[in-house]
């Protein structure tokens, strides 16, 4: 969500731009008591039912002001894949599955359809609608409309940005080009009746349902198909729909009069009006909401608590963070193609975690060390030490890795990565890096390159660089090993440009898609295990996990986290009369 996909630094993680719904007074948001991430199993609900249980205290009315500097990329349902997006896209979008928060976790449930049912085979699903719904102008919502998204989103060169899991796993989706380019005919999805849409795969894919919570499935019209301009007004079926939309810039939304609460086990739709903000300083309206003057007192801004702020966090203004788990792990990987094994074990002796960590802002509000692939909110988690005396922690050890490539023949072996060079932040975190690698024998190169610059030359794998190519971090699509470990670590990876280390391992592709056919109670493990294989490679090193750390105002009530976004959980919010 990435769900999201998230470009991330050589030096900081730029996350954004990374039923039975519990209220959580705490605003834990389902760390642990010590602030630290907690551990989950994977769940489904397939009897959840509406309506969503009410949250405590909770009242009608008012509106709600939403801040942020980053912008959303897009709120086309289709291309939609950035976690705040997608959390915005719960007020507005139904799916055919969606995820309950139940004790700060997620469990998926039903929404407009049931969890589904597969095959002997595993390669046909059948989805069953679970009652008549209605679009925000009255219109009823078709099984067809279902099946027309689908094909909607295989018109991958317009809608670039969305996720792209079908293109290889439903059947023909290599071949398919979207309704546009190819027609209506597609043979990776059936509606045999009013009620029924069935899936067909070329491979099995064990995860479906969870990737079916997607907003690229909400219903479409055909007829309502406008292409680009579909972002503009798009086809409500949650409890709000849009009133007003200037891209990047703001976004209101107003009650849909055809959202039926009864029969949705997960949303809520207290507020009478949402307004979304974006491009104003971070730092300015995380002040404004801390102050909680006038309006401000019924917004919050979703950014990660600007350290400058901590210092405030004092007294009453402790209950105006919102803390709680973001599925995303953030790391510094290395270019197998270009480094040798004995070089990138050189390198991780001698990273300086705790100088880089300290160098790139990061605090116990929004970040824990990492030492894994998976986070811990993810179902598989094990937690180890990836390397000999090394996890995530410590000032590095030069001369330790000195040592390494003296009896390699490697000193003096060339390290670059880019950095960008507009923010002081990542000029000191890059330094960091360069007196370590220098006190050990490497030498380092950083290339930097100016912010409008960074994202694209840091998606080029071949860039002329050898470390901290994107992503530089990850995000649960959705809550399994499923949407880490096939999406990183296989040799599509490369060209599907979200690899990590770009390896090139046929054995490891295998045994990757082993684990993905097998049923989810006997994948979990599997995903923990294929992980410590992974690091042992040395191919990236585990910075931190991240967390979610959001100023609230005063009036804001229901706060939870929601952790498959690491975003607060909209559909719960209220303004307090």
């Amino acid at each position: 969500m990435r769900r999201i996909r998230i470009t991330v630094a050589c030096a900081t993680a730029v996350v954004l731009a990374a039923a039975g719904c519990s209220s959580n007074p705490t605003g834990s948001g389902g760390l642990g008591g010590g602030g630290e991430i907690t551990e989950q199993g994977q769940t489904m609900d397939a009897t959840a039912v509406g309506p969503a249980a009410e949250v405590p205290g909770a009242v009608k009315g008012g509106t709600l002001t939403v801040f942020s500097q980053s912008t959303v990329s897009t709120l086309d349902p289709t291309e939609i894949y950035f976690t705040d997006s997608n959390e915005i896209a719960k007020l507005v979008f139904r799916t055919p599955t969606q995820f309950a928060i139940r004790n700060g976790k997620p469990v998926l449930v039903p929404d407009l359809t049931d969890l589904g049912t597969a095959s002997a085979d595993g390669l046909t699903w059948t989805f069953k609608m679970k009652g008549a719904f209605k679009y925000a102008d009255g219109t009823d919502v078709k099984v067809d409309d279902l099946a027309y998204a689908i094909k909607r989103s295989f018109a991958h060169t317009l809608y670039k940005r969305g996720a792209a899991y079908q293109l290889s796993y439903f059947k023909d989706g290599d071949k398919y080009k979207g309704p546009y380019e190819s027609g209506d005919s597609f043979s990776g999805v059936e509606t045999p009746d009013a009620t029924t849409l069935v899936i067909h795969l070329a491979k099995p894919f064990v995860d479906l349902p969870f990737y079916l919570s997607f907003p690229l499935f909400t219903p479409i019209p055909k007829a309502k198909d406008t292409k680009q301009d579909y972002e503009k007004k798009p086809m409500a079926t949650g409890p709000y729909q849009f009133t007003t939309y200037t891209k990047g810039v703001e976004l209101t939304l107003s009650r849909n009069p055809n959202w039926d609460a009864k029969s949705d086990p997960v949303r809520h739709a207290y507020p009478d009006s949402w307004s979304f903000k974006w491009g104003g300083d971070d730092i300015k309206t995380q002040q404004q909401v801390l102050n909680s003057n006038g309006p401000d007192a019924a917004s919050l801004n979703y950014g990660n608590l600007d350290a400058s702020l901590i210092p405030q966090i004092t007294g009453p203004k402790v209950s105006q963070v919102l803390r709680g788990e973001a599925p995303c792990t953030i790391v510094v990987q290395i270019d197998t193609r270009k480094v040798p094994i004995e070089v990138r074990k050189a390198i991780a002796k001698a990273f300086p975690y705790d100088q880089f960590w300290k160098a790139s802002g990061n605090n116990e509000y929004v970040a824990e060390r990492a030492s894994t692939v998976l986070p811990p909110s993810v179902p598989g988690f094990t937690r180890y030490t990836p390397y000999p005396d090394l996890n995530g922690t410590g000032p590095g050890d030069p001369a330790g890795a000195k040592a390494m490539l003296e009896a390699a023949g490697k000193l003096g072996f060339e390290l670059s990565w880019y950095y960008d060079n507009t923010k002081p932040q990542q000029q000191l975190a890059a330094q960091t890096q360069i007196d370590a690698f220098k006190a050990a024998g490497f030498n380092p190169k950083p290339l930097g390159i100016t912010t409008a610059e960074f994202r694209q030359k840091t998606q080029d794998y071949d860039a002329p660089v050898n470390m901290g190519q994107a992503p530089g971090g990850w995000c649960s699509d959705w809550p399994t090993g499923g949407s880490w470990i096939p999406v990183l670590f296989k040799t599509q990876s490369i060209d599907d440009g979200s690899s990590w280390g770009m390896l090139k391992d046929a054995s490891l592709d295998a045994q990757i898609d082993a684990v993905a056919k097998l049923p989810a109670a006997e994948s979990t493990s599997k995903w923990g295990e294929l992980d410590k294989q992974i690091m042992g490679l040395y191919l990236a090193l585990p910075i931190y996990y991240g967390k979610m750390a959001v100023v609230i105002g005063t009036k804001i009530g229901g706060a939870e986290g929601d952790p498959t976004m690491g975003l607060p959980l909209f559909t719960n919010l209220f303004v307090k009369s």
